[in-house]
């Protein structure tokens, strides 16, 4: 059976969605969603200050979520500068809004 252009457009869109999702399913990266959001930008150790977690886990869970796209860290040494990636996240979104409104 041959794919169609519209198959592979589908099954890209199922697979970004999947990653979103994944990486969605730790509620302390929805914590660090929800605070990036509100914060626009913060360091690893604001977070820490936020979310009683360790350094080391807070920034495993940075690391994953910059990983699937939904955050960026721009270098500021010694630090890192996180905030939201507002192109992924407004893609983000709207792949789950399509998925829910079916």
């Amino acid at each position: 059976m041959k794919r169609t252009k519209e198959d592979i457009v589908y099954e890209v869109k199922t697979e970004e969605l999947a990653r979103f999702a994944k990486a969605l399913g730790h509620p302390t990266r929805i914590k660090i969603l929800n605070h990036l959001e509100s914060q626009s930008c913060c360091f690893t150790g604001d977070l820490v200050e936020v979310i009683p977690l360790a350094q080391s886990t807070i920034s495993q869970h940075l690391k994953e979520l910059k990983d699937v796209g939904l955050i960026q860290g721009e270098l500021n040494p010694p630090k890192i500068k996180y905030c939201i990636h507002q192109e992924n996240w407004k893609k983000a979104k709207e792949l789950f809004r399509q998925f829910f409104s079916k």
